[in-house]
Formats: structure tokens, sequence, C-alpha cells
């Protein structure tokens, strides 16, 4: 389970975050994340949290959102926040390094998708186009993790009439979650010195 301060990064969508407010230490109310994103990094696909409130504060560079269709650029100092059950998508469309506060509230699995998700990127696991892991391990994903969130596309009724029998598959040839990310450090100087962890 990821602790405060634990970093995690996926090499193909180039995101990187590190986790300031973890489930455990807000009783699942909300997770805190530091997220960093080098220049025209972007979310792996669009996609819905059905049961929870996703908000971005933008601290550095300009992030490009599409949310329930509509496209709006959101730039230091400002934020934007992605409702319930919103398909939603955004990417680092400026030139520099752009870096967010991102939190979920409530938390649900936050932590164990992020792990998982990154942890097969990290692995070599995913697609080094999409950043994408292959069909029966999105079928697991999605399926162990549809109430924290799935794909905007196709139709959610689609979705699990294809993932539910996919998943099971999946799980007997040894596809299961949590996965394990293989963190390389934790609490990095960066981190530290920025005075994110205090507080």
């Amino acid at each position: 389970m990821a602790k405060r301060g634990d970093v995690l990064e996926h090499p193909v969508t180039r995101e990187r975050i590190t986790f300031l407010k973890t489930v455990e230490e807000t009783n699942g109310e909300y997770a805190l994340l530091d997220l960093r994103v080098k220049p025209h990094g972007f979310v792996a696909a669009p996609h819905v949290h059905p049961r929870l409130q996703e908000t971005f504060e933008i601290r550095k560079g300009t992030f490009t959102f599409v949310i329930d269709g509509e496209k709006r650029e959101v730039g230091s100092g400002e934020g934007a926040t992605v409702q319930a059950g919103a398909p939603h998508a955004w990417w680092n469309s400026g030139d520099a390094e752009g870096v967010a506060v991102l939190e979920f509230r409530p938390a649900l699995k936050a932590e164990e998708f992020f792990e998982t998700f990154f942890g097969l990127a990290e692995d070599g696991k995913v697609s080094p186009k999409t950043g994408l892991p292959n069909l029966l391990w999105l079928a697991v994903i999605f399926h162990s993790y549809r109430d924290f969130i799935y794909i905007a596309k196709p139709p959610l009724p689609v979705q699990r009439v294809i993932f539910t029998p996919l998943a099971t598959v999946g799980r007997l040839l040894g596809y299961g979650v949590p996965y394990l990310y293989p963190y390389s450090y934790a609490r990095t100087a960066e981190v530290q010195e920025s005075g994110l962890l205090h507080g």
C-alpha cells in the first residue's frame, strides 16, 4: 500500500505522482496527490469516475481539459473540477512541466488503482503509444476498480458485457490486482524541499 511521499511514474504518459495524503490518513475521505506532467504528457484515456469528484489545482504550466465535451485551457493559479459521472481527459498543452495538486473525494481505491496502472507501465506491460495495458489487463482493472473508474467509450453496459467475462479469463491466467508498483524511491528531496509533505 502506498505511503505518504511515495512516488509513481508512468514512462509512456510522462506523468509522475507523489502521494501527499493517503486513504489511511484521511479515513477514506479523500486522497491528495502531487501531479507532475512533462510537456505533451497525457492521461492514458478519456474516462469516468462514477462515485467521486476529482479536483485539479494548477500550480505551474498549462493543462487542457475536455470535461463532458467542453474543452478549455487551465493555467497556473486556476483549477478544474470533474464531477462524478463526467467523461473527461486532459493533457499538458504547454512547453514546460505541468504541476498540479490533485484530489479524489472520496478516495475509494485511488492509491491501489494508480499503483497497479503505473506498475504495469514501469514493468513494460503497456502500449508504447497509448500507455494502456492489453485487453485482459484492462478487463481485470476496470472490473476490479469499477467504483473508481471506467473508460468513457464504449457505453458502460457494453463494457460490462465485454469486460466481465474477460476479467474472469484474465484472473484464471494470472492477471491479478493489486499489481505491486516497483518503487524506485520515496520521499524525494525535491518533494521534501518543496514543503508539500508538511501539514
